[in-house]
């Protein structure tokens, strides 16, 4: 099949500088961690992808280990991208990330130099890239020094495999560390990419305030709170929602009455808004300036385009951002 975007692609979306820098982000990104995998049905991943892409959304965010199996993600997008994206490779931005147990034994897991550069070239393959636009050490390590794991970064954009550096999973004084060690390299850390909703708050413990003074670039990745800030539970655990998945990270168990009582608290709040409760829960995360994007993940074009409606009503009024706030400390 054939594939050109539309054309009014860019009339709608919403870009933000990453921190400091003078990378534009779209406020809403496509996460390839659920759903793109090779146990997936690879119509609906392109499918996805195109609508994303037709609806502005310029970033790409992977990882090594996305899946399942680990690499097939990237293995998926990159025949995407090389079928039939290539011509407009400039107009996109590719995230990848190494830091999970990719491969056996004491160099395909956690953070040393070994592992990080080697682990970039294997997804550069997967991909068939040259290059991907960002590069994430996707966790800390507390067996090997930030320094080398922040000079695996430097080292990839130095060597044009990486145009800029990025961290996930790091805790407030990580962070400052790492932006230090990165900015004495003269290779800025661009972007943070922390678990961040409505009910998974920790970045607002110090972590805001850090990218803020260091002008680094926030993206919030599981903003839905892996579908639990959504409709899809109201009414129990549907068939293929992903606490349904064996291979899911959302688990049965985490759906407790109390939650279900929040969500339900919640979605009549949005419902009186005009909007959905995932719609809100993104907007709810946008109104912080210090947000770049908000990384969402699907399951079909329709849940994309439902939640990309989350811009048409960004603004919330001061009381209901107290309601909100009632029903998240209950």
């Amino acid at each position: 099949m054939a594939y050109s975007p539309s054309p009014s692609r860019y009339s709608t979306m919403v870009y933000n500088n990453c921190g400091h820098s003078g990378l534009k982000l779209p406020a809403i990104s496509l996460g390839l961690w659920h759903n793109f995998g090779g146990v997936d049905p690879f119509d609906i991943a392109r499918d996805m992808i195109f609508a994303a892409f037709d609806a502005g959304i310029t970033h790409f965010d992977l990882a090594n280990n996305y899946g399942p199996p680990p690499g097939s993600a990237e293995e998926n997008f990159g025949k995407i991208l090389s079928n039939y994206l290539k011509a407009y490779r400039d107009e996109i931005i590719i995230s990848t990330k190494a830091g999970y147990k990719m491969w056996e034994g004491p160099y395909g897991d956690w953070s040393s130099r070994k592992y990080l550069l080697a682990s970039l070239d294997q997804s550069l393959r997967r991909m068939k890239l040259d290059y991907v636009d960002i590069f994430y050490s996707h966790r800390p390590d507390p067996d090997t020094p930030l320094e080398e794991t922040m000079g695996a970064l430097d080292h990839a954009v130095r060597q044009g495999k990486a145009l800029y550096a990025g961290i996930s999973n790091y805790n407030p004084e990580q962070t400052a560390r790492a932006a230090e060690i990165l900015r004495r390299m003269d290779t800025p850390c661009l972007i943070h990419q922390p678990k961040y909703s409505m009910f998974e708050r920790q970045a607002e413990q110090g972590l805001l305030d850090v990218l803020e003074k260091e002008g680094i670039g926030l993206i919030a990745f599981s903003p839905l709170a892996q579908g639990l800030l959504s409709d899809r539970y109201l009414k129990g655990i549907p068939e293929g929602s992903r606490a349904a998945k064996v291979h899911g990270f959302l688990k049965k168990n985490d759906i407790t009455p109390e939650i279900l009582i929040k969500i339900k608290k919640l979605n009549d709040i949005a419902a009186r808004r005009g909007q959905s409760l995932a719609q809100m829960a993104i907007a709810w995360l946008l109104k912080d300036k210090r947000v770049t994007s908000v990384l969402i993940g699907s399951s079909s074009v329709q849940q994309l385009k439902s939640n990309l409606a989350a811009l048409d009503k960004p603004d919330f009024n001061p009381f209901e951002l107290k309601e909100i706030e009632r029903v998240l400390e209950e």
